[in-house]
C-alpha cells in the first residue's frame, strides 16, 4: 500500500512537472509572437526611460544609444496584416474614434481630422496591396486612367455620373476631366477664371505671379490636374469621407494633393503660402462660427491672394441661396475683401494688400483682430482662431508678398528668409549641394531607373526645399515635409513655389497606402531617435505609403544606416539595393551614409494576420 501511495506521488508531481513546462512554453511562444503581433507597439520590447518621457511617441527610449540596438534581435520577416486592412490610414481610422470611446463634434467635422492610436493599438505588420494589384499607370496617361483594381470604389461614378468625375471602363476608371461646376472640363473652366480676372492670354498664372494654388474640397482633383499644364501647382485637399477614396484616386493618377478637412484645427500650411483659393461646390458652411473657416483662407492667402468661389449661392435665385449668398458677402465685406468680378454661379474675391481697410471699420466690428503674438504659422494641432490676421511691420505686404515670377521664384532667395535667420548666401549654396546631391542619387540609380518611374515624390526633411527643386526639370512633384521642429521653413517651400505640409515623424501620414514612388529620408532617423520615438515605426510607416516598385532613399549616421539595413529584407525592400559613402559638404553634420532600396511587389494574400 505504501508502494502504491509513493508511485501515485512520484506521478502526479511529474504531471505537475509536465504541466508547469507546458504553461512556461507557452508563456514564451505567447511573448514573442506578441514582440511583432498586429495592434501592439514593438517599443513594447524596449523599456520607456524613467525619465518622465511619454510612451504616447512610441519606439525606443529617448536615453538608449543607437549602438545599444544592434544587441537587439532583428527579426527575419515582419508579418502581413489582414486584407482589411489594405487602405488602412491610421491616424484617420474612424473606426479607432469609437473604439477609443472619443466624442467628436460631428458638426465640426472633428471626427475626419487626425485622432492616431495610442503605442498598444499600433499596428506591426506591412499593409497588403489589395488582391490583384498592378503597378500604376505611369504619367502623363495617369492623369487620365487608372487601374480599378488598384482602387476597386465606383460609388463616386455612378453619384457624379451627370458631371464626369469619373467613369468604369472595364478594367481601367477614366477620368473626363469634369467637376460639379465644370462639367465640361477643368481645361475650359480654368480659361474662364482667367478670363473673368481679366489675365494676360487668358492664361490664369498671370506671367507667373499666380503659381501655388489651394482647392478645398477637389473631389478627384481634376481642377489641379489640369493646372499643372499652366504652371500652376494646387494643394487639393478633401477629408476621407463619404466620397469614397477622392484623395486617393488623385494620387493614384499623380497629382498633388492630401487629406484634409476644415474643421477645427489650421490646415498644416503656413500663412501667406497660395495666391488663389478655390471651392467648387465644395458643401462647406462658410459662415459657421463667426465664419472661422473663410479666416483660415485669409491667413493662408497672399496680400492681394483671390477666391475663387463656385456655387448656387454665388447666383441667387431662390430665397434660401439669396440668403446665404447675402450673409456671406457682408461677411467678407467687413474682412475687407473685395468682389473682383462675379459671373453666372461664380465669384472671385480678392483679399486686401494692406491694413488700412481695418483700421476704417466701426470698433467692435467682427471678425476682430488677432492679437500680435498670434504666431500664424503655427499649425501643427492648433486650433483655428475666429479673428483677422492683420499685416505686422515686417511683413512684405505688396501683391504676392514681393515675390518675383515662377519659375524664377524656385531659385530666387524670397524676402521671408530673414524671419528664420537664413541669409540669400545659404540658401544658395543650399540649392547647389542639393543640385549635386541629386545628380549622385541619379548615377547610383541610373542602372535600374527609367524616365517615368517616379512621379509622387515625398522629400520626408525638406529644409529649405533644395531636393524638391532640384527636380524642377523632372516629370515629378513632391510633397515637402517640414517636421514639426522646423515648420517655419515651410513659409520658404512655398515662396519657392513648391508645396508641402507639417508634420511629426514619431506618427502616421495623412495618406492611403501605397501613394508615393519615391521616399528622401535625409536625417530623419536622427531626429526622431533623438525624441524618443521608434526607427522600426517609421520603417513600417513608410512601408504603408511607399509603392511596389518604388524606391527609398536613406542619408544618416553610418550607424543609422547600418542598423536600417538589417531589416530591408524584412521589409521586402530587397528588389534593388545600393549603399555608398558620400561626399561631405556644407550640410552634412559628420559622416554620412546613402543606401538606396527598392521595394519589391508581393501578395497581400500570403501568411496574413
Amino acid at each position: 500500500m505504501k508502494q502504491k501511495s509513493e508511485q501515485l506521488r512520484t506521478s502526479r508531481l511529474i504531471t505537475y512537472v509536465l504541466i508547469a513546462l507546458i504553461a512556461l512554453l507557452g508563456l514564451i511562444c505567447f511573448y514573442n509572437a506578441s514582440s511583432v503581433a498586429p495592434g501592439l507597439s514593438r517599443s513594447n520590447r524596449y523599456s520607456f526611460s524613467h525619465d518622465g518621457t511619454d510612451p504616447v511617441l512610441g519606439g525606443f527610449s529617448g536615453t538608449r544609444d543607437i549602438d545599444d540596438l544592434f544587441q537587439e534581435q532583428v527579426p527575419q520577416s515582419i508579418p502581413i496584416c489582414d486584407l482589411n486592412y489594405s487602405e488602412l490610414i491610421p491616424c484617420l481610422d474612424r473606426s479607432l474614434i469609437y473604439q477609443l470611446k472619443l466624442k467628436p463634434n460631428l458638426t465640426l467635422m472633428e471626427h475626419y481630422e487626425r485622432h492616431c492610436p495610442p503605442p498598444d493599438r499600433r499596428y506591426n505588420c506591412l499593409i497588403p496591396p489589395p488582391i490583384g494589384y498592378k503597378i500604376p499607370i505611369r504619367w502623363p496617361e495617369s492623369r487620365d486612367e487608372v487601374w480599378k483594381v488598384n482602387i476597386p470604389h465606383t460609388h463616386l461614378a455612378q453619384e457624379k455620373s451627370d458631371q464626369n468625375w469619373m467613369v468604369v471602363n472595364g478594367e481601367k476608371i477614366n477620368f473626363p476631366g469634369g467637376g460639379t461646376h465644370f462639367h465640361y472640363g477643368a481645361d475650359k473652366y480654368i480659361v474662364a477664371l482667367a478670363r473673368m480676372l481679366k489675365f494676360p492670354n487668358d492664361k490664369l498664372h498671370n506671367g507667373g505671379n499666380v503659381r501655388n494654388v489651394l482647392d478645398v474640397g477637389c473631389g478627384v482633383a481634376s481642377f489641379g490636374a489640369y493646372l499643372l499644364a499652366h504652371d500652376i501647382i494646387a494643394m487639393s485637399i478633401a477629408p476621407n469621407d463619404v466620397h469614397e477614396n477622392q484623395i486617393q484616386f488623385a494620387l493614384e493618377r499623380g497629382i498633388p494633393s492630401t487629406l484634409g478637412v476644415l474643421g477645427t484645427k489650421r490646415l498644416p500650411f503656413p500663412s501667406r503660402s497660395f495666391e488663389l483659393a478655390h471651392c467648387s461646390r465644395c458643401r462647406i458652411d462658410w459662415l459657421q462660427r463667426d465664419g472661422i473657416l473663410l479666416l483660415e483662407l485669409d491667413r493662408l492667402l497672399r496680400p492681394g491672394g483671390y477666391f475663387a468661389y463656385s456655387s448656387p449661392e454665388a447666383y441667387a435665385h431662390d430665397p434660401e441661396n439669396r440668403r446665404i449668398w447675402n450673409a456671406m458677402h457682408d461677411l467678407l465685406r467687413r474682412m475687407c475683401w473685395r468682389v473682383v468680378v462675379r459671373k453666372d454661379q461664380t465669384v472671385i474675391w480678392a483679399k486686401p494688400t494692406s491694413n488700412s481697410c481695418f483700421l476704417k471699420r466701426e470698433p467692435g466690428t467682427l471678425p476682430l483682430l488677432c492679437s500680435t503674438d498670434d504666431d500664424q504659422d503655427a499649425t501643427w494641432n492648433i486650433h483655428m482662431k475666429a479673428c483677422i490676421s492683420p499685416y505686422s511691420s515686417k511683413m512684405h505686404k505688396v501683391r504676392g508678398s514681393g515675390l518675383v515670377p515662377w519659375p524664377q521664384r524656385l531659385t530666387e532667395a524670397p524676402p521671408r528668409l530673414e524671419e528664420i535667420g537664413v541669409s540669400a548666401e545659404e540658401f544658395h549654396e543650399d540649392t547647389r549641394i542639393w543640385q549635386f546631391r541629386v545628380s549622385e542619387y541619379w548615377k547610383q540609380m541610373k542602372s535600374v531607373v527609367r524616365k517615368s518611374y517616379f512621379r509622387n515624390v515625398m522629400d520626408m526633411n525638406s529644409n529649405l526645399g533644395g531636393f524638391g527643386a532640384s527636380l524642377k526639370d523632372t516629370d515629378v512633384w513632391v510633397m515637402n515635409v517640414s517636421p514639426v521642429n522646423q515648420s517655419a521653413r515651410l513659409k520658404i517651400i512655398y515662396d519657392r513655389g513648391l508645396i508641402g505640409t507639417v508634420h511629426d515623424w514619431c506618427e502616421a501620414f495623412s495618406t492611403y497606402p501605397r501613394t508615393y514612388d519615391l521616399l528622401h529620408a535625409w536625417q530623419i532617423f536622427t531626429k526622431i531617435q533623438e525624441h524618443g520615438c521608434g526607427l522600426e515605426d517609421l520603417l513600417i510607416e513608410m512601408d504603408r505609403i511607399l509603392r511596389p516598385e518604388g524606391f527609398v532613399i536613406i542619408r544618416d549616421k553610418p550607424s543609422i544606416v547600418n542598423y536600417i539595413r538589417k531589416f530591408v529584407t524584412a521589409l521586402r525592400w530587397d528588389r534593388w539595393i545600393s549603399e555608398v559613402e558620400p561626399k561631405s559638404d556644407a550640410l552634412s553634420s559628420g559622416e554620412e551614409q546613402v543606401l538606396i532600396v527598392r521595394k519589391k511587389l508581393w501578395s497581400g494574400i500570403v501568411s496574413t494576420m
